[in-house]
């Protein structure tokens, strides 16, 4: 598929080799609970790529890294989507430090080293709570006798959760006139208190390591504590918008390369008639240029509601273009083949988790729907 050859190559680039070590595995030992990819993935140097080269860093551009996305989710679903949580919080976190200049030289300290010790970010936002609103989350930091904060909670499900060398965690911060406020937290993840338990108990997607992480009265200092700075009770800050943009970017693009490797397979195999093929190809095509697209944009300089709006576009717009290419495609490919390996059920099931990741379509398409008629974006 010469679009997914150009996402292979871009991967290639950054990470030499890697592709072809995760393919050295069969694609169920790529994606069971105990599979070696993210160890494959620190080898090969993946955690630096979104980092600065002032940092160290690969310094790959929105465009380049939806390609190695795409490249990577295409050869391991699992690593795609794991990835994606800790690019999109080191996009934000430098942001933050070379836009608005607010990480403290302790963050900068830590963030320094993600790129030469291929330090893995887990993002904690997520706390399994059926309609969740991810901006005010349960879990609460509390001033701390020494100085800082004492957390507690539970974040789940949280991908990278046995890899991860730093939890960052949204947190409610207590005020001492009784407010509360969001924060982020860099939590080293050997502090005492943190806890892994398990959460994720379907096969699909299980080598992202995403299950529980509890924290039981972990300490953390005033200077790993980056607080928002809302422009009122209601719009994302600047924070939540470079986390937002990133994350439905990199999420997008990941299960554009799972269903990737299913289209792969139809034309490889020549199944089908050339207009049925062709189709298929049209759909999927749609899906990269879209997320492409949006890419591009933030390259141009889109940022803010402009940026949050223009990726969540993309994303609702890709949802629905996979579930008719992977349905087309699984049809195509036959029974057989569904028969004889677990793989093309498997890509199919990985495919439809897109729908799953917050904001879901029904929880912000009135805010959308201001937005596209004037307004400015409200998420909640």
């Amino acid at each position: 598929m010469r679009s997914l050859t150009t996402a292979r190559g871009v991967c290639e680039q950054f990470h030499a080799g890697l592709l072809d070590a995760l393919e050295e595995l069969p694609l169920m030992a790529r994606e069971g609970a105990d599979s070696p990819v993210l160890e494959l993935y620190r080898e090969h140097g993946g955690p630096g790529l979104l980092v600065p080269a002032a940092y160290g860093g690969a310094a790959a551009s929105a465009l380049q890294a939806v390609r190695v996305q795409r490249a990577i989710a295409a050869a391991s679903p699992s690593l795609g989507v794991a990835t994606t949580m800790h690019h999109f919080t080191v996009a934000m976190l430098f942001r933050l430090a070379e836009v608005a200049d607010r990480l403290t030289p302790a963050q900068l300290k830590l963030m320094s080293a993600v790129a030469s010790d291929g330090l893995l970010l887990a993002s904690g936002w997520a706390e399994g709570r059926t309609d969740q609103n991810i901006l005010a989350p349960a879990v609460v930091a509390d001033r701390a006798p020494g100085g800082g904060y004492r957390v507690n909670g539970s974040k789940k499900p949280c991908s990278l959760s046995r890899s991860m060398d730093v939890l960052t965690a949204s947190v409610m911060v207590a005020h001492d006139d009784g407010r509360s406020s969001l924060a982020l937290m860099l939590i080293p993840a050997s502090s005492p208190g943190i806890e892994t338990r398990p959460f994720w108990a379907t096969p699909v997607l299980a080598a992202s390591q995403s299950d529980e992480v509890r924290l039981t009265d972990v300490d953390v200092p005033e200077d790993l504590v980056i607080h928002s700075t809302p422009e009122d009770a209601e719009r994302l800050d600047d924070l939540q918008t470079a986390g937002f943009t990133w994350f439905e970017l990199l999420a997008t693009s990941s299960y554009v390369g799972a269903a990737s490797a299913l289209v792969a397979q139809v034309l490889d195999g020549a199944r089908g008639s050339a207009p049925e093929r062709a189709q298929l190809a049209v759909r999927l095509e749609a899906a990269v240029a879209l997320v492409e697209g949006a890419a591009r944009s933030l390259e141009d300089g889109t940022e803010g509601d402009e940026a949050v709006a223009a990726v969540l576009t993309a994303r609702y717009a890709v949802q629905d273009l996979l579930a008719q290419t992977v349905d087309q495609a699984v049809e195509m490919l036959g029974g057989m083949a569904f028969i004889r390996s677990a793989d093309v059920a498997y890509l199919s099931s990985a495919v439809r988790a897109l729908a799953f990741h917050p904001p879901s379509r029904a929880s912000v398409a009135a805010e959308l729907a201001g937005y596209f008629a004037g307004g400015p974006l409200r998420l909640s």
